[in-house]
Parts: structure tokens; C-alpha cells; sequence
């Protein structure tokens, strides 16, 4: 059984995806040192998580069938330290969370609760325009009001706040540890080193004295876009989502033209926090920021970190219900250039694979009308009628190593 086990259960938008890649990309090397980040492909412990909730997820449902239980199972057959992280956890029910733990080998392995936190003045919109990138519709102004509402039942709210709720959270995954085995990593405020996340990532996971390769590759990064590249995205699914199904949409949409196109049109307004919601974010903060006080949990970085920056000017704030129309427009003109594009790269694979077969079925014609090829075929035949036929061709076909019915 793992002598220590570190679950990072969130939360998302909290650098977790650059996390993830150096976990992946250096698991060899870390195993190396005594700690196991289990994961036969990237997203691994992804389909993990999904198994433990049993949620559906853009069709790969399929995949993720005994995948915990696989996860868990390596987990507690490891002799070290073992390192689980996936944002998506957060969301996990108190049943999930205690099947989760219960699986890992709590209580008798060591494990502790990791979770990554950011002011919401950040994670109000990063977290809307992640909602557009997976498919939803609903405007800025309506995500807002979903949220706000006291009873926080309509719509996006319930995930939203499953996923971000920090006292909420740690209630469900580390009620019964002692506080110190539970590890807020705050996100730093903006201005700072830029590998001061990383710094504290790597001292909750003791990775601190690794030398580890650190840099994202450009497929593992998750860009966030401007506003009226999001305004965008968002009018797209209004129209797509209905004839556009999910396994489509992920490569197309939200891989080629969110991650990888739209994403490089840094001259675009940002996607901020209305001004007038300032308040309501920073009372929601500062109550968090009480009780993890109280709870005498262990903070990598400062707990003042979750108050966001004040509002920028009303003036300056631009709304994504309201984007400017030009600058929308010139961003449909990159996307419809990107798809372009890549319509012409599977045009061509297509032109590829469609001479190879034509090719492939020249050679077959060609092979069939060879007189040895008769006279063989003529032979099988024959000997397919009597069992002596049939045990010399059984014979033939083991020597030869095939399995096959063809000769």
C-alpha cells in the first residue's frame, strides 16, 4: 500500500492543466524517485474521475468503465508516495469522495487532500467561458444571474459552485483529516513570478528538489480567449450544437478553433468580472477566507490571495453579450480560415487513402488473374472436400504461422 497518497481534487482554472502535463510528461522519472503518477495516456486520470461520478462527458463514457477502480487498485499496490490530481473531483458528492478515500486506502494509508484555489474575480468568467467551450449557450449576463441567485439551484449554478465552493469542498473531501493533511495552493495574484505557482505545487507534492521537465506542450495547454472570441464561440453553439455532435465538436471546435486559433488573438479586450458584481465576489471571499482561517489548514501562498483585484473602471469593462460587432467579425474570419484549412489537410488524407485503395484493389484484380493464382485456388478447393484434404491444409497453414483461412 502507498505509504503517503496526495489527491489534488481541484479546483479548475487553478493551473492544474500545466500540472497534469509535468506529472505526465515526467512520471518515469518520478517513479524513479519513489512516486507514482499513475497514467497509461494523458487524460487517464480523467476517465478515472468521470468512473468515480459516473458522469457523461462528450461520449467517452465507454472509456472510463473500471477505470478508478484500476487507478485505485495501482495506488495501493505502490510501496511510495502516489500522486492523483484531476479538477473535476471538486465536484465529487461526500458518497464519492468517501468511496474515493476508502478505495486509496484511507485510513490506514497516509493520504492527504490537496486543493488549488483562485480569487473569484478570475474564476467568475474564466469558468463562463469554459461553459462556452464545452458546448453551453448561455450568456454572460444569465451565467451571472445563475450564480447570484440565493438558492443557487438554477441552471450552471449547482456545478459551478460544487466545483468552486472551497469550504464546501473540503467538507466533503477532508472532513474527517487533520489539517494538516489538508493543503490550500492559492493561485497567485497577477504581477508576480511567473513560476510561483509552480513553486508552491511542487513543495505540497514534494517535488520541489526534482529536476523535472516544466514547459507545457501546446497541446496540454487550455488558452483562455477575448471577448469577442467567446462571444464568438458562444453564437456557434447556438447554431452547431444541434447537427454538430460531441466527438465532432471537441477536435473541431473547441481544439482547433478555441485552443488553437482563436486563442492567438491576444490584441482582443479580456473577458473580465462586471464592475458591479465586485462586491458580491469579494463578500463571498472574505467568508471563505474566515473559516479556512478557523480550520487551520496548510496554505501555500496566502489566503489574502482570494480576495480579488478591485474593479477596473466601469468605462473600461466590455460586455461579451455586447461585444463590438467588427471585432467579432474579424474573428469569424480567422475561424472560418482555420477550418479552411484544415478541411484541405483532410481533403488531401482523403485523395491519400483513396489512390492507396484504388491502387491496393488494382493489385488484387491483377493477382486474380494470374494463372498461378487459379491453379492454386483450384487447389484448396479439391482439398477442402475430403478430411485428408482438410488436415493437409491445417498442416500447411502451421507451418506457414497463420491463423488465417486464406492461403
Amino acid at each position: 500500500m502507498s505509504r503517503r497518497v496526495l489527491l489534488h481534487v481541484g479546483t479548475p482554472k487553478t493551473g492544474t492543466s500545466h500540472l497534469q502535463d509535468v506529472l505526465f510528461r515526467n512520471r518515469e522519472r518520478l517513479r524513479g524517485r519513489g512516486v507514482l503518477y499513475l497514467a497509461d495516456r494523458f487524460d487517464a486520470q480523467f476517465l478515472a474521475a468521470l468512473d468515480l461520478m459516473q458522469l457523461r462527458w462528450g461520449g467517452l463514457e465507454e472509456q472510463c468503465i473500471g477505470r478508478w477502480d484500476a487507478l485505485a487498485e495501482g495506488v495501493r499496490d505502490f510501496s511510495g508516495t502516489s500522486i492523483i490530481s484531476h479538477e473535476i473531483l471538486a465536484t465529487a458528492s461526500h458518497a464519492q469522495a468517501a468511496r474515493a478515500l476508502e478505495s486509496l486506502g484511507h485510513p490506514d494509508a497516509e493520504v492527504h487532500v490537496v486543493l488549488s484555489v483562485r480569487d473569484l474575480v478570475r474564476q467568475i468568467p474564466a469558468e463562463w467561458q469554459e461553459n462556452v467551450k464545452h458546448r453551453r449557450e448561455l450568456g454572460y449576463g444569465e451565467f451571472l444571474a445563475q450564480l447570484r441567485a440565493p438558492s443557487r439551484s438554477q441552471g450552471v449554478a449547482p456545478w459551478f459552485w460544487g466545483a468552486q465552493e472551497i469550504p464546501d469542498i473540503l467538507d466533503r473531501w477532508a472532513g474527517d483529516l487533520p489539517p494538516e493533511r489538508v493543503h490550500l495552493v492559492t493561485v497567485p495574484r497577477p504581477g508576480g513570478p511567473p513560476d510561483e505557482l509552480w513553486r508552491r505545487f511542487s513543495r505540497v507534492l514534494g517535488l520541489a528538489d526534482l529536476d523535472l521537465d516544466l514547459d507545457l506542450t501546446d497541446e496540454r495547454a487550455n488558452p483562455s480567449l477575448g471577448v469577442p472570441e467567446t462571444a464568438l464561440l458562444r453564437r456557434l453553439n447556438v447554431r452547431a450544437n444541434a447537427v454538430v455532435p460531441p466527438l465532432i465538436y471537441r477536435p473541431l471546435v473547441r481544439e482547433l478553433l478555441a485552443h488553437r486559433t482563436l486563442s492567438q488573438r491576444l490584441a482582443s479586450p479580456r473577458l473580465t468580472l462586471p464592475p458591479e458584481d465586485h462586491a458580491w465576489a469579494a463578500a463571498v471571499s472574505e467568508s471563505w477566507v474566515r473559516t479556512l482561517r478557523e480550520r487551520g489548514y496548510d496554505v501555500l501562498g496566502d489566503l489574502a490571495d482570494l480576495v480579488g483585484a478591485p474593479p477596473a473602471p466601469a468605462e473600461a469593462y466590455v460586455d461579451p453579450d455586447a461585444p463590438d460587432e467588427t471585432q467579432v467579425a474579424e474573428a469569424a474570419i480567422d475561424a472560418i480560415t482555420a477550418l479552411v484549412v484544415e478541411n484541405g489537410r483532410l481533403l488531401r488524407a482523403e485523395q491519400d487513402l483513396a489512390q492507396r485503395l484504388a491502387d491496393t484493389e488494382a493489385e488484387l484484380r491483377r493477382s486474380h488473374l494470374r494463372p498461378t493464382y487459379r491453379l492454386r485456388e483450384k487447389l484448396v478447393r479439391a482439398l477442402q472436400r475430403t478430411s485428408v484434404g482438410q488436415l493437409a491444409l491445417r498442416v500447411y497453414r502451421g507451418l506457414r504461422g497463420r491463423s488465417s483461412r486464406s492461403v
